[in-house]
Order: structure tokens, then sequence, then C-alpha cells
């Protein structure tokens, strides 16, 4: 148990990038991402295009930061259904996420599929700022709406008719 640190990526295996194979032809990358977002934070989702048909080859390869979410989604998602198929996930081998210069890496459909992701992530991005900010507006306006109340509660305080009669009061309590 103790030497797994050291391999590692050297050792053939990317333990955070999962191979799915199986894949029904309406999954897309979104899908793909959506169906292994539960898991945890993905880095990145590839389904390599055949360029002959430009439809996948019904696998694909989802990347998550960290090595125990992809083994977690290893575990619930190997023999798991996505669109009536039943999916095959397991740790993806560097050569053929890389692929060589033989390999389809090399092809510049992926550089699509980088800006799909990227736009997608953006898009995402975007949605939270706002969500967070229009969230950040909307404490800022309760904060200010408190705020005038307390200084209207201090208002009452200040006036000098309520002070009198306080002091009325004292002088009435105190006889």
């Amino acid at each position: 148990m103790m030497n797994q640190q050291g391999q590692g990526q050297g050792q053939g295996m990317q333990k955070n990038t999962l191979y799915v194979g199986g894949l029904a032809e309406e999954v897309n990358e979104s899908i793909l991402h959506a169906a292994f977002i539960p898991f945890g934070e993905i880095k990145d989702v590839k389904t390599p295009l055949d360029q002959a048909t430009q439809k996948h080859r019904s696998f694909g390869f989802v990347t998550f930061l960290e090595r125990e979410d992809a083994s977690s989604a290893m575990d619930n998602m190997d023999g798991a259904e996505l669109y009536g198929r039943v999916l095959t996930v397991n740790y993806a081998l560097p050569e053929k996420i890389k692929g060589g210069e033989q390999g389809w890496a090399a092809q510049p459909i992926w550089a699509d599929a980088d800006t799909w992701f990227e736009r997608q992530q953006m898009e995402e991005e975007m949605q939270r700022l706002q969500a967070e900010h229009k969230a950040s507006i909307e404490a800022a306006e309760e904060l200010h709406r408190k705020k005038l109340a307390d200084e209207r509660e201090g208002e009452k305080e200040d006036d000098p008719m309520a002070k009198a009669e306080a002091e009325v009061l004292q002088q009435n309590q105190s006889s």
C-alpha cells in the first residue's frame, strides 16, 4: 500500500482521467459532463470525433480535479446505464489520451472540443458570478434596510418628548 503514491502518473495510468466506453450516439460532452459531475469537480470532458462521420466513436474521457472523485465515479458509473447503453468506465491509459502523432489527439477537432468546453465553463462561471453578485447586492440592500430601521429606532430615543416622558416615569417610580 505504501508505494502507491510513487506510481501515479508515470505508471501508465492517469488516475484522475476516466475512459468512458459504450456511449450512445446522442451523448455529447455536456451530457457526459452532467452524468459525472455528481462525483466531483470535472476539469475536462472529451468525446473524440470520427473525422469521417463527425460523430464520436462511442467513447469519451472525463478528467476530474481529484483522484478520489475519479475513483468513486468509476466505482459508481462502471456498468451504469446512460441513454439505454451500459457504460464501461476505467482509468484512462495515457497513450489513449495522448494518442501520439498517429492518434486522434493530433487532429484539429480537439481544438473545437476545448473551446466548446471552455465556453461552457465560462458561461457557467459567468452565471455563478452573476448569481453571487446578485446575492451580495441583495445582502447589502438587506443590511442597508436594517441600518435605516435601526436609525429610525435610534431617532425615537433622541426624541425630546420621549425623553421627557421617560424622566417623568422614572420620577413616578422613585417617589
